[in-house]
């Protein structure tokens, strides 16, 4: 729910946009509101998770989220719209890290690869599919459906969580103080930044934009301050001290970006500068979608076997020559020729790298910080879509009113097409510089993850240096 919600709106924009009679930056408000809380708040929700349990709380969350979706579905204006979204992004925020935390304390060592491979998957299919099956409900019962549905999907995944999901928790988390100024000052960053991009294209003051700027810049730096001195943090700094994982998260950075970007303006395009509606706009990118369900657990496994080098480095640069493709996408271009190579060669540089990325993240820390990692890692990509929506049509020369003209559209959007490709480059770029082979034993990570949760099928370790011991009488039988 919390993936679709992040892209099935992309296609809705220009409908919502006529009949909420809203400006560009309100647009740009009603995706960046959810993006904001969310961002701002998944540490806090990871955090939560390993103290209180993290089915709980991925429970607490889906029940927020559907509660947040039905406000969203009777907005009567664009103001309370946007309201109603910054509510879905704590939603959000609860059961994202939680999903993945899960699968990673439940899963038996062996089978983690494939299952966060699954989990990528099934994420990238649920973003994937957004505009597809947003498509198909503005053209139906109306935009409003795009959140109503949310309702009868969280009582199943309520049903499912309850009956079928095992508690975890993290035992050391039990009485750590929850970090709300982290969290606040962490809101106020981006809330600043992003108000200084989308206001800079939508008429605000140069005062105001600088003043906004600054305003960010400084609860950012504040922000690291606190977190670096506080007992509890809610991003302890020193995770960064794994070069593994401050390399995948710089990655993710610019992989999600990329994403963010081309799904963001790829829907306007169809519908403004090519004249399609919403349902044939939608299933334009449904390659994608099939493509990371059949080969995203695939690659997952290939990551175990072969190290995450080779598929964070390809995978990009095949993602950078789909987005390169979509040059060919102007006013009167037809999908089989123009649209489907670019979406499809798109969908399999995506299916190469998202898995093996998640997979990368979780082997690069201890099992036991699985929801911080996660956390920041969601946290990551999250900031990067939420920054590329309020900056690239600033970049691009789209502002005010000029998504409903088709050769504005047209024209911003070639721009960003260089330009995703460019970031797109730049991941593979950050995985061939800093990203090593990493053993599966390591990606698999049995000895802290059996350790942690007693499994009674935990393999046995293979041998290896053993640190010194105490001298005895005897020794130890062995294990």
């Amino acid at each position: 729910m919390a993936m679709l919600d992040g892209t099935v709106v992309t296609v809705a924009l220009p409908r919502m946009g006529r009949d909420l009679n809203a400006s560009l930056s309100g647009l740009q408000w009603v995706v960046n509101a959810y993006m904001l809380t969310l961002s701002a708040l998944l540490l806090l929700g990871g955090a939560l998770g390993d103290r209180i349990g993290r089915k709980r709380t991925l429970v607490i969350g889906v029940v927020w989220f559907a509660v947040a979706s039905a406000l969203c579905g009777i907005a009567p204006d664009d103001a309370t719209l946007i309201v109603a979204r910054a509510l879905q992004g704590v939603g959000g925020a609860l059961l994202t890290p939680g999903s993945l935390a899960l699968v990673r304390s439940t899963f038996h060592p062996d089978d983690q690869s494939r299952a966060v491979g699954a989990w990528s998957g099934l994420t990238g299919v649920a973003g994937a599919l957004g505009p597809f099956l947003g498509g198909w409900l503005i053209d139906g019962p109306g935009w409003r459906w795009i959140f109503l549905i949310n309702v009868p999907l969280a009582a199943v995944v309520v049903a499912v969580a309850v009956w079928h999901v095992p508690e975890s928790r993290d035992p050391e988390a039990a009485g750590q103080r929850f970090d709300l100024l982290g969290a606040c000052l962490g809101a106020l960053c981006l809330a600043g930044v992003s108000y200084a991009l989308i206001g800079a294209s939508g008429g605000l003051s140069a005062a105001a934009v600088t003043l906004s700027a600054a305003g960010g810049v400084l609860a950012g730096i504040v922000f690291l301050v606190v977190e670096r001195r506080t007992a509890a943090p809610m991003l302890p700094l020193s995770i960064f001290r794994s070069r593994l994982f401050s390399a995948t998260n710089a990655m993710t950075l610019c992989l999600y970006a990329a994403i963010g970007g081309i799904l963001f303006l790829l829907p306007v395009q169809l519908q403004t500068a090519l004249g399609w509606n919403a349902l044939e706009a939608g299933t334009a990118t449904l390659p994608i979608t099939v493509l990371m369900l059949l080969l995203s657990a695939r690659a997952g496994e290939l990551t175990r076997r072969v190290g995450p080098t080779l598929p964070l480095v390809t995978g990009p640069l095949v993602a950078a020559i789909g987005v390169l493709l979509m040059v060919r996408v102007r006013p009167g271009s037809s999908y089989v020729a123009d649209v489907l190579p670019a979406v499809v060669v798109l969908g399999v540089g995506m299916s190469l790298f998202v898995a093996p990325l998640t997979a990368t993240v979780l082997a690069s820390v201890d099992a036991t910080r699985a929801g911080l990692a996660s956390g920041v890692n969601n946290t990551a990509a999250r900031i990067a879509q939420f920054l590329v929506v309020a900056a690239l049509p600033l970049a691009v020369g789209l502002s005010g009113d000029a998504y409903t003209s088709a050769n504005a559209v047209n024209t911003s959007f070639h721009r960003a097409v260089f330009g995703c490709a460019g970031l797109f480059s730049l991941g593979s770029l950050t995985a061939a510089l800093l990203i090593r082979p990493v053993s599966p034993r390591l990606q698999d990570a049995p000895a802290p993850l059996c350790r942690s949760n007693m499994a009674a099928n935990c393999p046995p370790l293979e041998p290896g240096p053993r640190a010194p011991q105490p001298q005895r009488r005897a020794p130890d039988p062995e294990p």
